[in-house]
């Protein structure tokens, strides 16, 4: 692959921490280092939304790995960042958690400064820190812990004995933290009890922490072993070991929330999408973007000169005022190139933007469709003057039916939407085969239909349709999909909302209650 960098100069490889999984946890400065490389070297434990971060034209290169399973030895990864560095390429070597702690990055660091290739380290949020917060434990408290410890559960297999001092861990620390020792539980606590820890002491084992599935499983020192096994938990996790484990039922905050281990996907436009996958995420959901449609802005020609004549201006979309506002600040005009027309919206998302911009909107339908529009147009459009700003590909039944009433209309079309390429429709396919997709969102009837066209065949038994309004409900159900949920208002609150009530526990019979 091309590099950034002229082939006789040395590269330069960044060794970044990406955090425990949770992909808002990377530093500014690692997601600087992601937007700059021309290879990303990445691991099992980074999350994969990190890497659109990455230019299109970035090369990613899989290293994860897992017990007895490795893509690569750590001794090939440490030569490929070397090659790589040494051919002149911007290199991130993206690491879950922190690369200095049990993250072997130390290696990497020693084989590049051996090979004279310049790296720089950007830490990480280590997974002993964060992944306890995320289970609502915090690893230090004034009344409980004021002695913390980061411990490996994984020594190299080639050491001729453990390098750990048990019986000062055992009577130095208040709260360990064991990275990767899962499945040496009853070793790691076996030592522990045989150096003087109290039995009781309580335990907890957190298994892919500050991710959407995550698990923990609390126990004692003397039980957690069996529990572990009874319940078959499995790796990767971590051990959490301290009286601060007791907090975790007053403190949990994250596993909790309503929508909490649902993989969300959200099909709309990646310039849409940022708002519903942030309230999605809020509620606890992993919103996966799959955008199927792009917004393609068209440079149809605004009649700024007539524009005030007009009695009305009307916009059917936040689509629509976006890109309208950004043409009026871009062509030099101001508001008050609008006159004294009166503004109608065709429904709440569209409102909201129009109030952003400091204008009053006077007419907005009961339901956000162009039929309702027209039906409840609040005045005889008889000899109106009506500017209609709209998609391109929009149905003609509101300027049509706004004609036949008399209306002189002007229709501006300010954008298209186009198919997206769906670069990930692969892996989605996967996670649909694999029962790893709670619920879709449909949001237009062209999401609908590009979706199809980019993941093609797929099962969805079992998988929860949400769609914004009855033409969207229409033809989902056309691919053959049952629809269900599609909430009154086609506000992105009132969607999260309707589908945390989906997904709500069923409230028990009043007669079912014991006398």
């Amino acid at each position: 692959m091309a590099s950034n960098k002229p082939s006789n100069t040395t590269g330069l490889v960044y060794l970044v921490g990406a955090g425990p999984g949770d992909p808002g946890l990377i530093t500014l400065n690692g997601k600087d280092a992601l937007a700059a490389c021309d290879v990303v070297v990445y691991d099992r434990l980074a999350h994969p939304r990190l890497l659109r971060h990455c230019r299109p034209d970035a090369e990613r290169i899989y290293v994860g790995k897992q017990a007895a399973r490795h893509t690569m030895k750590q001794e090939e990864i440490n030569a490929l960042l070397v090659e790589r560095g040494q051919a002149g390429q911007v290199v991130c070597r993206l690491k879950g958690g922190d690369p200095f702690v049990f993250g072997r990055g130390g290696e990497e660091a020693e084989a590049l400064a051996d090979a004279g290739v310049p790296f720089v380290v950007v830490p990480g949020v280590t997974s002993g820190i964060a992944a306890p917060a995320y289970a609502g434990i915090p690893v230090t408290h004034r009344k409980l812990c004021s002695a913390f410890g980061i411990i490996t559960g994984h020594e190299d297999p080639t050491k001729p004995e453990s390098a750990l001092r048990w019986d000062a861990l055992a009577q130095g620390l208040d709260t360990y933290a064991f990275y990767m020792g899962v499945e040496r539980l009853a070793s790691v606590t076996g030592q522990l009890l045989a150096h003087g820890k109290d039995p009781d002491t309580p335990v907890a084992l957190i298994r892919w922490g500050t991710w959407t599935k995550q698990e923990v499983l609390t126990a004692t020192l003397a039980t957690i072993a069996d529990r572990a096994r009874e319940a078959n938990f499995q790796p990767p996790a971590m051990i959490l070991v301290g009286e601060v484990v007791r907090l975790r039922e007053k403190l949990r905050w994250f596993d909790n929330r309503p929508l909490f281990g649902k993989t969300v996907v959200v099909t709309r436009a990646r310039e849409q999408a940022s708002e519903m996958v942030e309230r999605l995420t809020q509620a606890g959901a992993d919103a996966w973007e799959f955008p199927a449609i792009r917004i393609e802005p068209l440079d149809t020609p605004i009649p700024w000169d007539a524009l005030p004549a007009n009695d009305w201006l009307l916009f059917t979309s936040p689509n629509t005022v976006r890109l309208f506002f950004e043409r009026l600040q871009a062509e030099g005009q101001d508001i008050r190139a609008l006159g004294m027309a009166k503004i109608g919206s065709v429904g709440p998302t569209t409102t909201a933007a129009l109030e952003e911009k400091g204008l009053r909107v006077a007419f907005q339908p009961q339901r956000e469709t162009s039929e309702d529009m027209l039906r409840e147009f609040p005045v005889d459009p008889n000899g109106l003057r009506i500017f209609l700003a709209r998609a391109e590909e929009a149905p003609e039944v509101l300027p049509d039916g706004l004609r036949g009433r008399g209306a002189a209309v002007d229709v501006l079309p300010l954008y298209r939407t186009v198919a997206e390429a769906g670069e990930d429709a692969d892996d989605l396919r996967r996670a649909f085969e694999e029962g790893e997709i709670d619920a879709v969102t449909f949001t237009s009837s062209s999401t609908v239909r590009n979706f199809f066209a980019a993941v093609r065949e797929v099962k969805m038994e079992g998988v929860t349709v949400a769609c914004f309004g009855p033409k969207t409900a229409e033809t989902a159900r056309e691919h053959g999909l049952d629809v269900h949920i599609m909430p009154e208002s086609r506000t992105l609150s009132a969607f999260v909302e309707t589908l945390i009530q989906h997904y709500a526990p069923a409230a028990p019979d009043e007669d079912s209650s014991p006398p």
